[in-house]
């Protein structure tokens, strides 16, 4: 049975937009961790949201690791009660219940990864298929900003491990309680 990894970048106060005034691509570390994460992946889950954003960035991406070509080429798995049809971007509409259709995924992927924390991955809490959490938390506090971590309900995790980069961006993994 594969596992699923829910990925997610924010600042100090929880902050998930105006990536441009925090966010800092070029830290080493957090380099280091994003490959360990997407070169270990067999496919990829998203929400609407998250696809349509990163299909329009991730196609005019290169770079000399490999890693846009990689994540470009993974299968991509949308849950949306929007979207109709046939996807691109290598991706497939997640069609009926998420969470039995993340189960079957799980049956046919060793590594799934899903990324940002919005309604699929509290569905995939709930449902009780989330195995890891990793959250790069950025020495940023943005103050008034419309995206910020929310749950629908408390979700209790345990830290597995927990590593500041020199720029002081704490990479740290976590599993359900």
């Amino acid at each position: 049975m594969g596992t699923v990894t829910i990925s997610f970048e924010m600042t100090l106060d929880g902050v998930f937009d105006q990536m441009d005034v925090w966010f800092d691509e070029h830290d080493p570390a957090l380099e280091r961790s994003s490959d360990a994460l997407v070169f270990g992946a067999d496919a990829v889950l998203l929400g609407r949201e998250s696809y349509e954003f990163f299909r329009e960035y991730w196609p005019k991406q290169s770079d000399d690791r490999g890693f846009a070509a990689h994540y470009n080429a993974l299968p991509k798995y949308v849950a949306s009660r929007t979207l109709t049809g046939p996807l691109d971007w290598n991706a497939t509409l997640i069609e009926g219940d998420v969470a039995d259709a993340v189960r079957d995924l799980r049956d046919r992927y060793g590594a799934l990864i899903s990324h940002g924390y919005g309604e699929l991955a509290a569905t995939l809490m709930d449902a009780g298929l989330v195995d890891e959490v990793h959250v790069g938390i950025h020495p940023f506090i943005v103050g008034d900003a419309e995206i910020r971590l929310r749950s629908p309900h408390p979700v209790g995790l345990r830290l597995l491990d927990a590593t500041p980069s020199e720029t002081g961006i704490i990479q740290a993994r976590y599993a359900p309680r």
